[in-house]
């Protein structure tokens, strides 16, 4: 990190000051040192500081620079050690070396250029884009890019294998701009694959085929007399026993029933967790089922739960939702009828919880299962499932409504602890007795 290196003094003639040039730029080209996966090596040409680090992340390769060719390298593009560099040589660098990258993030980096009005690009904006950081320089790179960019649709490319026609299939099912849509076609890998959504649906079958055997039932399980004996769902006799707030997810009133969840869960889980991740998709699914038995406890106190309904509505409702908010970006095919039928299969099996609900116990007096958990899914996915959605590029701690809506989430779930706790005895209510 020391001296500068003198510059050439101004009286220098004009070959020498040519030779000189060319002779940087052919020390440039003779060695690939801008290999998009190694950061460091795009760093020592924004930042002389570098030259450590760049010393290090050229250690592969057959070279022997000193002290002052690194530093001579760095301050050709930023010369005045600013962490910039001008979006003319940025663009030189571009189209030098674009075809080490993907074509349509090369298309956001030059996009990036075109509209940048400072006429200057931060080292740190450009390693966001390299690294798909979810940040709010990420966020205007993108958008910034999004403006500028000219060339065709990822839907009109041809000569696409199938699992790409897949891949760009679900980038037009989940996202509303082109630009994420591109970016997410480039930078899926399939690893890890969609294994949150595909193994809860396992583990809800193969528990379901097992309580159907031990039953003898598969339709309408839920009036069996023995079926509340299952250690898996919510009872509010036995509601101190934590684990039933989630586990009831795996019991199902019937066939029925469990052939819609997994339908909707299938087909609307697995693309949006093949985009956002399993992380983001899995919270909320589980923020969906924890709120559902939450407000079966609280609205519908002497009523047991089953069913993955809350998880499955907050996914559901979250992509609607984002449809809905998006709908001239969304470019889903039959977007209105597959909307429509949708909503028809929810409310279907909405309305079948309700008539469950008020329909004769098989085990009286307790009730059959309650349908409330259907509503507190659909709260969590119109509030943090959206926010979720929205935001496939940036931060979530960035957003201010994410915290808004978590700390309302939050303040539901501790409400309802200590409704839990007090509320019944408080208000003297007569339960069921214990399975």
């Amino acid at each position: 990190m020391g001296d500068r290196l003198p510059e050439p003094h101004a009286s220098s003639s004009p070959a020498v000051a040519a030779s000189s040039e060319a002779e940087e730029i052919e020390v440039l080209d003779s060695e690939d040192v801008l290999p998009m996966a190694a950061e460091d090596h795009w760093k020592a040409l924004f930042d002389q500081r570098a030259s450590c680090s760049c010393r290090q992340a050229l250690k592969g390769e057959e070279s022997s620079w000193d002290e002052a060719q690194v530093r001579k390298r760095a301050e050709m593009f930023d010369p005045d050690n600013t962490g910039y560099i001008s979006t003319e040589k940025f663009r030189s660098l571009l189209q030098r070396h674009g075809s080490e990258l993907d074509p349509h993030k090369l298309e956001v980096l030059l996009a990036l250029a075109d509209s940048n009005s400072e006429g200057r690009i931060c080292y740190q904006d450009f390693v966001n884009l390299m690294s798909n950081k979810r940040s709010n320089s990420f966020r205007q790179a993108i958008l910034q890019g999004n403006r500028r960019l000219c060339s065709k649709a990822l839907l009109e490319e041809t000569g696409l294998s199938l699992s790409q026609r897949l891949i760009r299939h679900v980038a037009y099912e989940t996202l509303p701009r082109e630009i994420d849509r591109k970016w997410y076609y480039d930078s899926y890998t399939c690893c890890p694959p969609p294994w949150f959504m595909i193994t809860i649906t396992i583990v809800e079958v193969a528990f379901f085929l097992y309580n159907g055997v031990v039953l003898d039932r598969f339709v309408l399980q839920v009036s069996h007399p023995l079926y509340l004996k299952n250690t898996l769902l919510y009872h509010p006799q036995l509601r101190a026993q934590a684990w039933r707030y989630l586990t009831y997810i795996f019991m199902h009133a019937g066939i029925e029933h469990l052939g819609l969840n997994v339908v909707l869960q299938l087909l609307v889980g697995i693309p949006l967790e093949m985009v956002h991740g399993a992380a983001r998709i899995s919270f909320v699914y589980v923020a969906g089922v924890v709120a559902g038995s939450l407000a079966v406890s609280v609205a519908d106190m002497t009523a047991p739960v089953v069913g993955s309904s809350g998880g499955v509505y907050a996914l559901v409702s979250a992509h609607l939702a984002n449809i809905v908010m998006n709908w001239s970006g969304m470019k889903c095919q039959f977007k209105l009828l597959r909307m429509a039928v949708a909503l028809i299969c929810m409310s279907f099996e909405f309305g079948r919880a309700v008539w469950l609900r008020f329909h004769p116990s098989a085990y009286p007096p307790c009730p059959h299962p309650s349908f409330m958990a259907h509503l507190g899914g659909v709260m969590v996915g119109i509030t943090l499932g959206v926010i979720i959605l929205r935001n496939y590029e940036q931060r979530l701690q960035d957003q201010t409504l994410w915290w808004i809506f978590l700390s309302i989430y939050v303040i539901f779930v501790l409400f309802a602890i200590f409704w839990n706790i007090f509320a019944y005895s408080l208000l003297d209510l007569k339960l069921p007795p214990p399975p």
